[in-house]
Order: C-alpha cells, then sequence, then structure tokens
C-alpha cells in the first residue's frame, strides 16, 4: 500500500465539538461518576499529592483534578507546585467560555501553568525541584501534563493498559538527550575513581537525571518545565487511572500495576498497588498512588478481569470506532475505546502556545500568555518585533509574552543563560 493510500485509511481525529455534541444528543450519555483512593509510603518524605473535586471550570459545572508531586533536592519545590500549580492553570483560561472552547483551551492552559509556576518558584532562589503530574476529569474527557517520570496509566474496562504520559528519563528517552545537549548541556554518568563510569545518565551541571522539571535552578535552562500534554475521551464504559510516583513504576510495569488491583474498589486498589510495589523492590523511594474510576453513575461496575491477553498496548486509542464492515461509525466503542483528541510534547515554546487556541481579541489582547501580567500599549509588544511570540495574519490578534517571560523562552530554547532575579 502507498503512502498516499495509508495516509488516506487512516481516520482523521474526531473533533472535540463533535464529541460534546454527541454527549448532549444521547440523552443516556450521562455524566460519569468519579471513585478514587490514594495510599502512600515515606521513605525520604519528598512525594505530595492534591485531589481538588470542585475546580469550576464555570459556576456551578466543577471539574476534578488529581496531582503527584516528587520532589528532589528537598521539598520546596514541590509543595510550592502543589499549592500553585492548578491556579497558575486555571487563570491561564478566560472567564465566561463555553465548555467546548474551555477543554480546548486546557492543554495550552496547562503549558502556561506549568511554565508559570517555575518561574515563579525560580524567582525564590531556592534549588529543590519536582515532577509533575497533572490530571484533569471534565466529564468523559480527562487531560493529563506531565514532566518528569511520574506516571498516568489508563486501564479499560477491555484490560487494555496504555501510558498517557511520558517519562522523561534521560536514560530512556533519546529525543530528550538530543535536545539537552543541543540546548548546551551535557549528558553523562558518573564518573568513579579509575575513569569507570556508573548510574544512570545525568544532565550536567547538576547531575539530574531528569531532562523536564519544576524548579532545578541550578541545572541549567535546558532542564524545562514545558509538559507532554494527552487528552482523551472515554467511552460511556469509562475505565481507570493509576497515577503513581516513580517509587511505583520502579518496581511494576504498567500492566502489572494494573493487573494488580482489578476488580477491586479505588480505594482498596491504591494500597495494593503500594503494596505489591514493595513486596517487589523494598522501600527504597517514596511510593505514592492515586486511582481513579471514571465510570456510569447509574449502575457503576469497577473494571473486571479481562478474559484474554491483550498484547497490543495502543490498540486502546481510536481516531474512530470503526464497525465491521471498516466504515466509520459516530458511535463509541461499546467496551473501552477511547477517542484521542490532542496530544504534544515538544519542549519549544513557541510550538506550543496557541494553537488551535480559541482568540479572545477582548481578554488577552495585552495580557502576557504565560504570567497574564497586563501589559501597556508601548511595553514593546509589537506583532513584528519585541516580546511578540506568535504571528497571526491580523494585527493585534494572537498570543504575547512580557519581557521576563520572553527571557525564560529563550533561554530554554538555549539561546541565552538566565539569572532569574530573586524575590525577598
Amino acid at each position: 500500500m502507498s503512502q498516499t493510500e495509508v495516509s488516506r485509511a487512516k481516520p482523521p481525529l474526531v473533533p472535540l465539538g463533535t464529541l460534546i455534541g454527541r454527549e448532549l444528543r444521547i440523552e443516556k450519555v450521562e455524566k460519569p461518576a468519579i471513585r478514587y483512593g490514594q495510599a502512600a509510603l515515606a521513605k525520604k518524605g519528598e512525594d505530595y499529592f492534591l485531589i481538588k473535586p470542585d475546580c469550576h471550570r464555570v459556576p456551578g459545572i466543577p471539574s476534578t483534578s488529581f496531582s503527584i508531586f516528587d520532589g528532589h533536592n528537598g521539598i520546596s519545590a514541590a509543595i510550592f507546585a502543589k499549592e500553585n500549580l492548578l491556579g497558575n492553570v486555571l487563570s491561564a483560561i478566560p472567564q465566561g467560555f463555553s465548555r467546548e472552547e474551555w477543554l480546548q483551551a486546557l492543554p495550552r492552559a496547562l503549558v502556561a501553568g506549568f511554565v508559570k509556576t517555575d518561574i515563579e518558584f525560580q524567582q525564590k532562589g531556592e534549588t529543590s525541584g519536582t515532577t509533575a503530574t497533572f490530571v484533569v476529569i471534565d466529564g468523559w474527557t480527562v487531560t493529563v501534563a506531565s514532566v518528569g517520570d511520574s506516571r498516568c496509566i489508563l486501564d479499560t474496562q477491555g484490560g487494555v493498559v496504555s501510558l498517557l504520559t511520558v517519562d522523561h528519563r534521560l536514560e530512556e528517552n533519546a529525543e530528550e538527550r538530543e535536545r539537552v545537549t543541543a540546548s548546551g548541556g551535557e549528558v553523562g554518568r558518573l564518573n568513579v575513581f579509575g575513569g569507570n563510569e556508573v548510574g544512570p545518565l545525568r544532565c550536567w551541571p547538576g547531575g539530574l537525571c531528569l531532562s523536564r522539571s519544576i524548579g532545578d535552578t541550578d541545572v541549567g535552562e535546558f532542564i524545562v518545565p514545558i509538559p507532554h500534554v494527552k487528552q482523551v475521551k472515554f467511552s460511556n464504559a469509562g475505565g481507570r487511572l493509576i497515577i503513581a510516583s516513580d517509587g511505583i513504576w520502579d518496581a511494576l510495569s504498567s500492566d502489572m500495576a494494573a493487573k494488580t488491583c482489578r476488580g477491586l474498589p479505588a480505594d482498596l486498589a491504591a494500597k495494593l498497588v503500594v503494596k505489591e510495589a514493595l513486596r517487589s523492590r523494598g522501600l527504597k523511594d517514596d511510593t505514592t498512588c492515586l486511582v481513579v474510576d471514571i465510570i456510569p453513575s447509574v449502575h457503576p461496575v469497577l473494571p473486571p478481569m479481562p478474559r484474554k491477553k491483550q498484547n497490543v498496548l495502543s490498540s486502546i486509542f481510536r481516531k474512530r470506532f470503526q464497525n465491521s464492515n471498516g466504515k466509520s461509525s459516530s458511535k463509541l466503542s461499546a467496551v473501552g475505546a477511547v477517542e484521542e483528541l490532542f496530544e504534544e510534547g515538544s519542549a519549544m515554546l513557541s510550538e506550543r502556545l496557541g494553537k488551535d487556541f480559541p482568540t479572545n481579541p477582548d481578554w488577552r489582547m495585552l495580557k502576557c500568555a504565560i504570567c497574564q501580567a497586563d501589559q501597556p500599549p508601548n511595553n514593546g509588544l509589537s506583532v513584528n518585533s519585541g516580546p511578540f511570540l506568535l504571528a497571526t495574519s491580523k494585527p493585534g490578534d494572537g498570543l504575547f509574552l512580557c519581557s521576563n517571560c520572553r527571557r525564560k523562552k529563550d533561554a530554554m530554547e538555549g539561546k541565552r543563560a538566565i539569572n532569574p532575579p530573586v524575590s525577598t
């Protein structure tokens, strides 16, 4: 089959508005019930989590948020991210948006919120850092943003397990190694007496094993806070999320973690995953696990044990559900299929801000796209020069960066060094 035939055969992404309209037209598709549980064991005391069941995207219609922060070199960054990240994300979305617009704006707002949180923490002059895995659930739509190696997996009622995050470990991510070295960092292992190299790949200066995090002021701006973001929509069969720090994933594979707790309610499932990680590896690191079940509100059921082994992890995702004769159907799969709405992992800020973002010129004309600071018209903002980030077809449209956030962008892309001002 030629490349042209392959591209024609590949079904397109289903527009978010189509999916939401489908929900509204079909009375049987109700808002799901969310059941969750958490468990943790501390070794160093640097893991933190946040469960927020009432993130109001519009008055009276809440979303639910789950987050895990795995700190390193101290706890300050993890605590700061726990206290500020959610607010920074929500503040990056204009007020008055419809549900469709809100969900479309969320991936870009997650990027802005992560970067703003990083800038604000670095201004404190502290050197700790943290991973962040941040999940927003709105109806059947799940959006996940992550930096570092805390992971979120999805287990459907069909028993198929899939990653919703990307690990940013230098040892395992060749693309991130190339990006770090291209931005001015060095990647290598620890050298011991005699010139032998030991341990995982690290970034120098600083010796961090991760390529993305919040904080880590002393490491270098090539360690970026720009998250991988994935947005999916469940069928009304629902599914289970397992969100956990690397203390779990260093002991258990994604399949093992999902299989360990199938058939159990969320609170018991989280405890069993932590117990199994402890049994497998011992308590060598902080271990934190959140289990979230997204299930029909009428006759809610738990994910059952699969009847047969699934061999292809990525088969869970469908751009469109196809029936037996190969034609696209407007219906979601009855069991386990997930519509993929959005995925982007670029570390280039200029590629992440503004994609498919429903602009509101009256609201954002002179606001920084990251820190939300108001910018006077004569403060160097121009469609052709200065801190302007994204070119548009009409003057006055688009998103802007203030001078401080522009410096951050340039530093992350290796264009200049940055020494953030320290607040007193």
